[in-house]
């Protein structure tokens, strides 16, 4: 299970290269494998469409029985939202015994927090809003519980053609526990062609420009924009006690 990172060579890991190139089959969703082609000549490489993750799985583990190298494709890191899962799930149920590395990648959290400055110093919760697989009740839940207890929120899938009201709801919810001024960062593309970063506020969001390739990080109580960044307080003291007459006015 290969993560490839959120979609530039640049940001794969050596190992992730490395593996790819010595695989004889590539499996994965027709985006990501696209984004290896250049890497992939002469591989045998077998694509499908969203929604056919078990098939993959199940292709891929047939391959791998007859002695083949496989890498199963996830975007970001495979452990996180990604195959890696389902192949255990599958090797479990059928209890199929092969050899297996899991090569971390960059999720598309990371990608996106770096692009905004530093929104993840503190502690986070991750959320997808795809209600696929997992029930909207445990999804509101879930969103209800982060926002009251202050997390800094990070939302995978917010929209899609398919769903366009999660994330209106989503919004609805967090606004009962955070600040309307709360800074949210909206990344689209992290690391793509098209890639797109702004900044705003919980209350401001633009939410007609956001669908599935969009990672939205709202803030903390804590979190603070500057120049052209999203920053989440650690909770350093920066200033000693014989020094806080000293504090920039923004922060008194």
């Amino acid at each position: 299970m290969v993560g490839i990172g959120p979609g530039s060579k640049e940001d794969m890991s050596v190992r992730a290269l490395e593996a790819v190139k010595k695989s004889d089959t590539i499996i994965g969703y027709r985006l990501y494998v696209d984004l290896l082609r250049d890497i992939t000549s002469g591989k045998e490489i077998i694509s499908s469409a969203m929604r056919k993750e078990v098939e993959r799985v199940e292709l891929a583990i047939r391959e791998a029985l007859k002695g083949k190298i496989v890498s199963l494709i996830s975007s970001g890191d495979s452990g996180v939202y990604g195959m890696a899962g389902l192949v255990m799930e599958m090797l479990h149920k059928e209890n199929i015994c092969l050899p297996l590395e899991i090569i971390p990648g960059i999720p598309a959290a990371n990608a996106a927090a770096a692009l905004l400055g530093a929104p993840l110093m503190h502690d986070y919760a991750v959320i997808s809003l795809s209600d696929l697989l997992t029930p909207w009740e445990t999804i509101e839940k879930r969103v209800k519980n982060a926002a009251e207890a202050d997390f800094v929120m990070v939302i995978y899938n917010p929209k899609s053609s398919q769903r366009n009201w999660q994330l209106k709801k989503t919004v609805e919810i967090i606004l009962k526990y955070k600040n309307a001024a709360t800074p949210v960062g909206v990344v689209k593309n992290a690391k793509r062609e098209g890639e797109s970063i702004a900044i705003t506020t919980l209350g401001k969001m633009d939410q007609n420009s956001i669908d599935m390739m969009t990672i939205v990080i709202i803030g903390n109580a804590s979190s603070f924009t500057f120049q052209n960044y999203m920053v989440t307080k650690r909770g350093y003291n920066l200033y000693s006690s014989t020094n806080k007459s000293e504090k920039p006015k923004s922060e008194a």
